[in-house]
């Protein structure tokens, strides 16, 4: 049976203001979180400093294998002193892939990105769908209806890019709507392909060393339809993947190969998402 996690956001998104500032007070203090659940250092609520330290930890930007503090990761160190503030937008793609991979601690969005089979829907349609794969992935464990559209409200919240309705402005912002992956016009949502001039090209190739077989090639096709591949996490297209693939390709990043009629991608050893990370914030 897999681990999973509903609700753990206490039905808070990320606001890219609570990320500095929990990267800024948990470098200073291993032990903030640990005092009034880090609301004083804050500044925040009680409910809000735990929204922040989970987002803080299923985006990989902290590790809390040691019970008796928590540390930045290299993510962590490497954003805090390369993009403090998040003006990149590869950073929040990066924390996007993370959190779109993490079943075991966001186990509603990987949910959405991986299984969560419509193009269009409504949000009673994601909740009956949700519903029946969180129990599915859940196996014995009780999980709770309510936290799992709890889960499914801060999806479309976090990412929905609103068209027709206005948008958000100030707090109630996320800096994930930026990436145009989720629309909404009159109660319809649509998954969409996000502006390739928002999308950073070495996002995919962060992407690819947690799911290339060791040693082997994968097929462009499965890149689109593997679990937590860049097809399914980017909600990218055959001919754009294909083409940005092509694109690493021609930098030497990786390689693209026909064998057998068949697209094959090839990483070179070397290629490791820490190294990815190093080479783009240099």
């Amino acid at each position: 049976m897999e681990s999973v996690c509903f609700n753990g956001h206490k039905r808070f998104f990320i606001r890219k203001e609570w990320l500095i500032k929990g990267l800024q007070e948990v470098k200073q203090n291993p032990r903030v979180f640990f005092e009034n659940f880090g609301a004083d250092a804050l500044g925040v609520s009680i409910d809000m400093a735990k929204s922040i330290r989970y987002w803080l930890k299923c985006s990989g930007m902290t590790d809390e294998s040691v019970r008796t503090v928590v540390r930045l990761t290299d993510l962590g160190e490497i954003i805090l002193k390369k993009d403090p503030y998040f003006e990149k937008l590869f950073s929040l793609w990066v924390i996007h892939c993370n959190i779109a991979r993490n079943k075991e601690q966001a186990t509603v969005c990987q949910l959405f990105f991986n299984e969560f089979c419509l193009e269009k829907f409504t949000r009673e349609e994601l909740e009956e769908q949700m519903l029946e794969l969180a129990g599915k992935v859940a196996g014995t464990q009780k999980i709770s209806t309510r936290s799992v559209k709890d889960d499914c409200d801060l999806v479309l919240r976090m990412y929905t890019e609103l068209h027709g309705t206005g948008n958000r402005k100030g707090k109630d912002s996320s800096p994930f709507a930026r990436m145009g992956l989720l629309i909404e016009a009159d109660g319809i949502y649509v998954k969409k392909q996000p502006e390739l001039q928002n999308l950073p090209i070495e996002v995919i190739l962060f992407l690819l060393p947690g799911i290339m077989p060791k040693g082997r090639g994968i097929s462009i096709e499965e890149l689109l339809t593997t679990e937590n591949g860049p097809g399914r996490i980017l909600n990218l297209e055959p001919f754009v993947l294909t083409v940005l693939l092509e694109q690493l390709g021609y930098s030497g990043k990786l390689m693209v190969h026909k064998t057998e009629g068949i697209d094959m991608v090839y990483l070179p050893e070397w290629v490791k998402q820490e190294h990815v990370l190093q080479d783009y914030y240099r």
